[in-house]
Parts: C-alpha cells; sequence; structure tokens
C-alpha cells in the first residue's frame, strides 16, 4: 500500500486500545467524585473528532457532554464550566496553542483536565491533570473517546455492552489494516479521476458530520490546498444543494448509525444533477471480529482509515505532499 507503514500502524492503533485500563480508572474517578458535566475541547481536527461522542451522549445520556472550540471558549466562556467539570482535550503534537490556553482556562476554573496525546513532555501532557500517552503520531483520537464515553454512559446505565465493545475493541488494529488494504484500489482509482479537480462537495451526517469537516476542512483545504463545501446530510435541502451542478464532484460519506436514510436521500438526488458522485459506505468494509451492534461507533475510525487511503493517492496523483503549508503553523497569527 502506498505510504503505508503497517507495523507503525498496528503498534500506534495497539497503543491507543491499550489505555483502557487508565481510562476506566479516570473516569470511574470522576464519577465517584461528582463530575456532573463533560466539556470535550478541540482545534480544528481534534475539535471535529470530538462531535460523534458529544453525538453519542446527546442520543442515549442525559449528562451534559458538549464540545467545544478552544479559542471560542477562551473568549466566551460556559455557564456550566467550573468545579464539576470533567474537561478533555486531545493533541497529536501536545504543541496546539488553542488548546493550551484553553486548558488553563479550564484549570482557572477549578475544572478538571484530561489529556490525550503521544507526547508526555509536551505543554499539554504537562499541563492537565492527568495526561494518557499514546504512541507518538497515533491519530484518530476515536478510540480514545469511544473508551471515555462508553465507560462514561455504562456507568451511568446509558450504554448496553461496554465491556464487550471495549474487549472486541483489541481486535482493531488488524481490521483497520484490512480496512485499507481493501480501500486502496479505491483510493487509487478515486484519487486519478480527480487528479485534476479543484473543488470538491462533501456530504455527511449522524457520526460522520464531525469527519465530513474534518476531511473537506483538514486534509482538502489545509493539506492540498483545494476548495470544497461541506454540509451535513439533514441540511443539504436548506440551501447547500444549489452549488451542484453536472460536473460537480461529490463526495459522500456514509455511515451505519440512525441517520443514514438522511444521507442516502442526499445522495439520491446529487445523482440526479452531478455526474460524478463518489459514495465512500462503511458497509463496504467487513469487520471481522466486531459485534454487528458496534459498526455504527466505529464508522469515524474506519472512514479515516479509508480516506487516509485517498489522501496518499492525492498526494501522489497531484504531486502536492500532505505536509506542505504556506500558513498553518509558518506565519505569525
Amino acid at each position: 500500500m502506498l505510504s503505508f507503514n503497517e507495523a507503525e500502524f498496528v503498534a500506534q492503533t495497539e497503543s491507543l486500545v491499550a489505555l483502557r485500563p487508565r481510562i476506566e480508572e479516570v473516569v470511574d474517578r470522576l464519577l465517584d467524585e461528582g463530575y456532573d458535566n463533560v466539556l470535550l475541547v478541540g482545534a480544528g481536527g481534534t475539535y471535529a473528532q470530538m462531535w460523534p461522542y458529544e453525538h453519542l451522549a446527546r442520543r442515549t445520556s442525559t449528562l451534559p457532554v458538549r464540545a467545544a472550540i478552544a479559542a471560542e471558549l477562551v473568549v466566551s466562556g460556559d455557564a456550566r464550566l467550573g468545579e464539576r467539570t470533567a474537561a478533555v482535550f486531545t493533541s497529536v503534537s501536545g504543541t496546539t496553542e488553542d488548546s493550551i490556553k484553553a486548558i488553563d482556562h479550564c484549570k482557572q476554573r477549578g475544572a478538571y483536565t484530561i489529556g490525550f496525546t503521544g507526547h508526555p513532555d509536551s505543554p499539554v501532557a504537562q499541563r492537565v491533570d492527568t495526561a494518557l500517552i499514546s504512541a507518538p503520531k497515533a491519530w484518530p483520537f476515536d478510540v480514545q473517546m469511544l473508551l471515555f464515553m462508553g465507560r462514561l454512559l455504562s456507568r451511568r446505565g446509558e450504554f448496553q455492552g461496554y465491556d464487550r465493545l471495549a474487549g472486541e475493541l483489541a481486535a482493531l488494529p488488524r481490521v483497520l489494516v484490512e480496512v485499507a488494504r481493501r480501500a486502496e484500489p479505491v483510493a487509487s482509482d478515486f484519487a486519478e479521476a480527480h487528479k485534476d479537480t479543484d473543488y470538491h462537495f462533501l456530504i455527511g451526517g449522524g457520526n460522520l458530520w464531525g469527519f465530513t469537516y474534518l476531511y473537506s476542512m483538514c486534509i482538502l483545504e489545509e493539506m492540498q490546498w483545494l476548495r470544497t463545501t461541506r454540509v451535513h446530510s439533514a441540511e443539504f435541502f436548506h440551501g447547500s444543494l444549489e452549488l451542484l451542478e453536472e460536473d460537480t464532484s461529490v463526495i459522500v460519506f456514509q455511515g451505519e448509525d440512525e441517520t443514514r436514510p438522511l444521507t442516502d436521500r442526499a445522495e439520491a438526488f446529487a445523482r440526479r444533477v452531478s455526474k460524478d458522485v463518489t459514495v465512500f459506505d462503511t458497509r463496504d468494509y467487513p469487520l471481522d471480529g466486531i459485534s454487528p451492534e458496534f459498526r455504527g461507533l466505529l464508522a469515524p475510525l474506519v472512514m479515516d482509515t479509508v480516506m487516509d487511503r485517498v489522501s496518499k493517492h492525492l498526494e501522489r496523483v497531484r504531486d502536492h505532499s500532505l505536509d506542505l503549508r504556506r500558513y498553518y503553523r509558518v506565519m505569525d497569527y
């Protein structure tokens, strides 16, 4: 597979799964000590990666759980933020400036702060009350967040089957390698067909809306300098559909939760207008060792693995490094 280090990928994924005991210990302590609201804080991609877990809590729990943009949290505040708040942060490098400021902001208001990163000596790890360290560069944070939120809701009697789900996550390294392998030809074909496409229209919903936002902004825009529109499948018919034309590249991210019919509806309309509609569907990938009822929860992880293959092939056909930036962490702002 193009630019895929299987040994490194497996080691990184194993390091995420191995955090289960620490995560459960932290969650149990929070509940035992009476913390009664959760703030999921991120910036850019790490903010978008919090949405599936806010979405999960909103669907199944009465516990106040909300995602927050780090920089906005600092300037606007949050009325619930206080001594009974658990604030969760994620950062690959551990150096995200907006998140560091938000950690300080939360701690000043008495919140208990938790950080997921791959660098124990980083500012994020050093500032939070509890740092949970994975292998360096391990991405995405869905494993940690699913374990965190799953344990939390399970302890509250609002999530059935958590122990079985957490146990099945041990199969993830080999499961996701197989997903990557199956996605390779699909990714290559998409990249070859779209090497000269300079605009993409992305649609997703449910627990894949965060990934839709992330892939649009953090990959296609930031890493490939391509213009995009991104819209939630439930909102597609309220404005953004007017941008579709016969040659518009439409990318649909389809998952396996209760919002699937909303994305089906948007896809069906898009195909009536555009001749260039590509659907990436997590149903296309077997997840051996994962119970059917948990597949929907793993959709963000599966889609991230699939689209990583697409990203590597876009990098190849467009001769545009995924590491190249003009402004981000290059200029002061």
